[in-house]
């Protein structure tokens, strides 16, 4: 079997339906937001998409959600000024935007606040985690990698310091991933938490 059909199997095999329709963000413009239900779980995924005005490589987010950050503008992570700053670029020059269902790296919102509640004690982010019998990170990209399958796209410029993310995308089949490194949006509540991420999880975090 020729390999664009192995991945076009795989991500058939992965996404069970999807429903899409535009949708206006604020001072961000009009994008096509697509809900995809992936197959063997309960898990549903979003994709923001508008034209890219280059062919490729296209400007590509892959976000993890995060109901504290994204909904909340809570100071302790990065993740509402990721997410904004990532659709701000986006907007400018076309893309898209992933938003995973992958709540606190994986371990869900309780486990996540009980991890909170370590860090309060002294723990760090990791720390947090193992302390709790739960890895590190729980997250795959996989997912990911197949909806880009999905639109046929195997080069991107990928919005991330996370390099995690480069190896999982590469690993799931796209092949041409140039990482293009975000701010450190830092205060004083999340600069432990940065500075953790940089030195234990080797982020390109640029202080």
């Amino acid at each position: 079997m020729h390999p664009k059909n192995e991945k076009m199997v795989v991500w058939q095999e992965m996404i069970e339906d999807e429903v899409s329709c535009e949708i206006p963000l604020g001072d961000y413009g009009v994008f096509q937001f697509t809900v995809l239900k992936e197959k063997n779980s309960e898990n549903v995924h979003v994709v923001l998409r508008k034209e890219s005005q280059i062919p490729e490589p296209i400007l590509v987010r892959i976000h993890s959600s995060c109901v504290t950050g994204d909904i909340f503008h809570s100071k302790r992570c990065d993740c509402h000024q990721q997410l904004h700053y990532s659709l701000k670029k986006i907007s400018e020059s076309g893309g898209i935007l992933i938003y995973l269902s992958q709540e606190g790296r994986g371990i869900g919102l309780f486990n996540k606040i009980k991890a909170y509640v370590l860090q309060d004690q002294g723990y760090d982010t990791l720390e947090a985690n193992e302390k709790l019998g739960l890895p590190i990170d729980m997250r795959s990209f996989e997912f990911a990698a197949r909806i880009l399958q999905r639109y046929k796209i195997n080069h991107i410029r990928l919005l991330t310091n996370n390099p995690d993310k480069v190896r999982d995308l590469k690993k799931y089949g796209i092949e041409h991933v140039e990482p293009v490194p975000t701010p450190a949006f830092c205060n004083e509540n999340n600069l432990f938490y940065l500075q953790t991420k940089a030195k234990k999880l080797k982020h390109t975090i640029n202080f």
